[in-house]
């Protein structure tokens, strides 16, 4: 199902013995797009720690309650690695952050989630030891493609062809943690118009001037179906999307399953 980055942040996040704190930020790999942690506001149980929750510990969402579950334990997630929210997440500190809990390293694998398509059904291996760890610390770089959606969002966007609007938040697929698709808000161009955008497209990213530039032009954006924030985002409409864009769908090479942006997972 697809859900939106506005409406993951907030939900309360509950352990196997009690709640956690509530979804506060994503992170998602700017090489492959993919949601690789929610920070979470942990409140005054943690004397306002950070902390990094997997997407390879959710095993389900309830909407209706607002509720994320993880296959953890509080003990657990008060003992994990701590984060600096204000410095970038190193590669080292992933390290030390799987090995704590027993995942597999995704940047290993030749699939999203290294092994997998999916981060869901994962089997930790709580046997690792320490030495292990810290010698895969020691083999990585403080190299990081880890950004906040939340810093992203608000970026301008480049058509090949010039300025066409911002980003207003980001579309995502809670199944595969990855994120689809690029909310864009036109209004100084074209008024009252949002579209989506794949990030496929993206050509680059210019961190210093807060830039992101595609490779799709001006007039093929503003003649794209047009996105409501009340409608579903069906395999349909996304044909429709990727027709009008002439790109192949990422279904087409990603893993096949349908899925619907629904109007309780706003």
């Amino acid at each position: 199902m697809f859900t939106t980055t506005n409406n993951l942040k907030g939900l309360v996040v509950r352990a196997t013995d009690g709640e956690l704190g509530t979804v506060d930020q994503l992170y998602f790999d700017d090489e492959s797009w993919a949601v690789r942690y929610l920070t979470l506001e942990t409140g005054g149980w943690l004397g306002g720690k950070s902390v990094l929750i997997s997407p390879m510990s959710v095993r389900g969402i309830d909407w209706q309650a607002r509720r994320l579950e993880v296959a953890l334990t509080m003990h657990q997630v008060e003992h994990s690695p701590s984060i600096d929210q204000h410095r970038p997440v190193s590669r080292q500190h992933e390290a030390a952050y799987l090995g704590y809990y027993g995942y597999p390293y995704y940047w290993d694998g030749p699939a999203l989630w290294g092994p997998s398509y999916s981060p869901a059904g994962f089997i930790t291996d709580t046997a690792i030891k320490q030495q292990v760890v810290d010698e895969r610390m020691q083999k990585e770089s403080g190299d990081s493609h880890l950004h906040s959606t939340e810093a992203v969002a608000g970026y301008y966007l480049h058509a090949s062809d010039g300025e066409v609007g911002h980003i207003d938040q980001f579309i995502v697929d809670d199944e595969a943690w990855a994120i689809r698709y690029l909310e864009v808000a036109t209004q100084n161009w074209w008024p009252g118009k949002k579209v989506l955008l794949s990030p496929e497209w993206v050509d680059r990213i210019s961190w210093a001037e807060s830039q992101i530039y595609v490779s799709v032009s001006r007039i093929a954006i503003r003649t794209c179906p047009e996105y409501l924030d009340s409608m579903a985002i069906t395999r349909d409409y996304e044909d429709q999307l990727y027709r009008h864009y002439g790109h192949p769908p990422y279904w087409k090479s990603d893993y096949p399953h349908d899925l619907t942006l629904s109007h309780s997972a706003r």
